[in-house]
């Protein structure tokens, strides 16, 4: 990431380079030209051995006017005193004379090539790299072009039954290409998964109302979801909620939203913590809430500096990811069905699940062992259910056999029974790994080698094993530094992800110049002809503008630093492209949530998710590589992801930035590039989406 300096309006016109000419070739050619003149008189053995040096060693055997004779060796003609053998003997001298400077002509082009300087090197290699760069473009848009005048125009809207349509969920069809237990709930992307056209917000979609208000209080009209689903209970904090005209509203007066405050201090209780004020110094910072209900849960916790992962199963209806976020809050479509989650091992300090609908007790106990994966060493598993109240035991023998199995399964995985309170059961998992060699014997599940033990697998199948255990990353998380002071690595915990302390402070260093500069332009200002900067004189936007951005290509997680760090109430979904370099891991541990996702794909979740859309060095990283998708593609998920009158940052090379701003406005997008510094290679492309507003029928 190159280090940004303060931005300036418009766009610079584009510097050609061009090359020299060699030095050193122009002499040679003048000199010879010099003395072909010079020996126009020459005769035609002269020229040709002139042509040709090699020939003096090895002469023609065609006759010469010096004379030949029988046993093919010339007489000699360059007799000593004579004036034509001086003659001779001076035009090979000059011969002989124009060989050598040529020699070391090349010689000494050859040793001052050697002798570049690592700068030039670099300047010739960056050349090398704009050109490559340009040579793409170049030929991307002469394939564009090549399609005609249709493939120029605006692209269409969608269909009104995919206003909510995540592609690569199709439950239907999943059935009937044969998927099942479960596995017809997962993610299939094939070829025809991709969306070609622009998805049109409700009739009586409203912008979300800004945070925190907008977390208790959300619009029925922007999410898919009936009356009879809202007073329908499936999960504990569904029921906290309450329909008020055309608002769905979280902060009711009833005594529901205490309940969440109680179950919340319950759990710190049986940790053994006065409240959940104190979580912090526990050592949890992130938690991953399983069938999350409506997020009522990471809600309440949010405001204790606490950070929940609501991961759910897709639902085309009542969705409770769509409606966690549509209320600001971080979610994300998961399943635990077939295939592994797209989090590193040892991700997370605590994982929660109230009547999540999750069977624990099916196939073998697989699912507690992923579970076990991504929590870390020393983490909490949290689990309400009534299949964990004692008191039902008396009366189904059929529940105390499934409780007796879980509770069992969690013992040979080393967990330890904290406490258990009326529905609510605690488990602490261990932290030493050599508690899994004193087992008994055959019980519970092995340890995975090396090999089926992959730190940060993406949908892999689900594996009957214990994860994570050959991770360098094992440490307990009362040992690791307390939050906000685990976000700043020491050096020898970074040399576990392979960096050095200098990469993360220059990270840091960028970010936070970027993120001053980002919020200064925040404004429909920079669409206009307004004559000045934005931010010379104008208020700064409010510090709860966004309540979430999507980072594209979040590196070492440097954007949510800076954002926290100067007071934006906002969280960061920090994603890692599969075709980069691999930082999930340190992002997680540093207290932040992410994930690994391909964008060749379209991302697990719902439409009009996301506030701000930042990608920084995301088109280089992916046209480098042999995609199976356009730019055209990766922006029409853009525009599936982004709420209306969203934010899109891009910040790239010039010439990609270029090709990205010539496709806005099929997109219908507002779009600004801004210059970085006046020698650097990169714009800013700033974009905002349009509003459409669809007519009722």
């Amino acid at each position: 990431m190159s280090r940004p300096l303060p931005l300036h309006r418009g766009v610079s016109g584009m510097r050609n380079l061009s090359n020299s000419n060699d030095f050193w070739d122009s002499e040679v050619k003048d000199k010879t030209e010099k003395d072909d003149l010079d020996r126009n008189r020459a005769s035609d053995q002269s020229y040709l051995s002139l042509r040709f040096p090699f020939r003096l060693l090895c002469p023609d055997n065609s006759p010469s006017k010096y004379g030949i004779t029988e046993n093919g060796f010339a007489s000699d003609p360059f007799s000593v005193g004579s004036p034509r053998s001086r003659h001779k003997l001076t035009v090979l001298f000059l011969k002989l004379s124009l060989v050598v400077i040529v020699i070391l002509a090349l010689t000494g082009s050859f040793w001052w090539t050697l002798s570049i300087s690592t700068l030039s090197r670099g300047h010739i290699f960056h050349g090398y790299r704009r050109l490559q760069e340009q040579l793409v473009l170049d030929l991307w848009d002469i394939g564009e072009l090549s399609l005609g005048a249709s493939r120029m125009k605006e692209i269409d809207f969608c269909p009104e039954e995919s206003e909510n349509h995540i592609p690569c969920f199709n439950i239907s069809e999943n059935l009937a290409l044969g998927y099942s237990d479960g596995s017809e709930y997962d993610r299939q992307c094939g070829q025809g998964s991709r969306q070609s056209c622009l998805v049109l917000p409700p009739v009586n979609y409203k912008i979300p109302l800004r945070w925190p208000t907008g977390r208790d209080v959300i619009w029925v009209a922007n999410v898919k979801i009936t009356g009879q689903e809202v007073f329908t209970s499936g999960s504990l904090t569904k029921r906290m909620m309450m329909l008020e005209e055309e608002q769905i509203s979280f902060r009711s007066a009833s005594l529901m939203f205490d309940g969440v405050e109680d179950y919340s201090h319950q759990i710190a209780e049986m940790i053994g913590l006065r409240n959940e004020s104190n979580f912090i110094q526990a050592g949890v910072r992130t938690i991953l809430d399983i069938g999350c209900g409506y997020g009522s849960f990471g809600a309440h916790l949010f405001s204790k500096q606490l950070l929940t992962m609501c991961i759910a199963n897709y639902e085309s209806s009542g969705s409770q990811v769509q409606l966690t976020l549509e209320r600001g809050l971080p979610a994300m479509i998961g399943s635990f069905n077939s295939k592994q989650l797209p989090y590193p091992s040892l991700s997370f300090d605590m994982l929660h699940c109230a009547r999540c609908g999750i069977d624990w007790d099916e196939k073998d106990g697989i699912f507690l062992i992923e579970v076990d994966r991504v929590l870390k060493p020393g983490g909490y598993f949290v689990w309400t259910s009534p299949l964990t109240n004692v008191q039902s035991f008396l009366r189904n023998k059929e529940k105390q056999k499934r409780w007796n199995f879980v509770r069992d399964f969690a013992e040979n995985l080393c967990w330890e029974l904290m406490s258990q309170q009326e529905e609510t059961v605690l488990w602490k998992k261990t932290s030493k790994k050599n508690c899994y060699n004193s087992r008994k014997p055959g019980s519970g599940p092995p340890i995975c080698s090396k090999g089926q033990d992959v730190e940060s697998p993406y949908y892999r199948p689900l594996q009957n094993c214990i994860g994570g255990t050959h991770s360098r990353r094992w440490l307990p998380i009362e040992e690791r530094p307390t939050w906000p002071s685990r976000s700043n690595l020491n050096k020898n915990e970074l040399a576990l992800y392979g960096l050095h302390s200098e990469e993360l402070n220059e990270d840091t260093t960028d970010s936070r110049t970027a993120v001053r500069n980002y919020w200064s332009l925040l404004s429909p200002l920079i669409f206009s002809d307004h004559p000045k900067r934005p931010g010379d004189e104008d208020p700064s936007p409010p510090y709860n503008m966004l309540r979430n951005v999507l980072d594209m290509n979040a590196r070492y997680g440097g954007l949510n630093a800076a954002l926290l760090e100067a007071g934006k109430s906002v969280w960061v979904m920090n994603v890692v492209p599969t075709s980069g370099p691999n930082y999930l891991p340190l992002i997680l541990d540093r207290g932040y949530v992410g994930v690994l996702h391909d964008w060749c794909e379209a991302f697990p979740t719902y439409p009009r998710t996301y506030d701000m859309v930042h990608a920084d060095g995301l088109l280089s990283l992916e046209t480098s590589q042999h995609r199976r998708c356009t730019m055209l593609d990766l922006f029409t998920e853009i525009d599936r992801l982004l709420r209306p009158e969203g934010w899109i940052l891009i910040r790239d090379a010039a010439p990609l930035v270029e090709s990205a701003r010539a496709l806005t406005t099929r997109l219908k997008w507002d779009a600004r590039i801004i210059e970085i510094e006046s020698n650097s290679d990169e714009r800013l492309l700033i974009c905002q989406k349009t509003f459409f507003k669809k007519q009722a029928m």
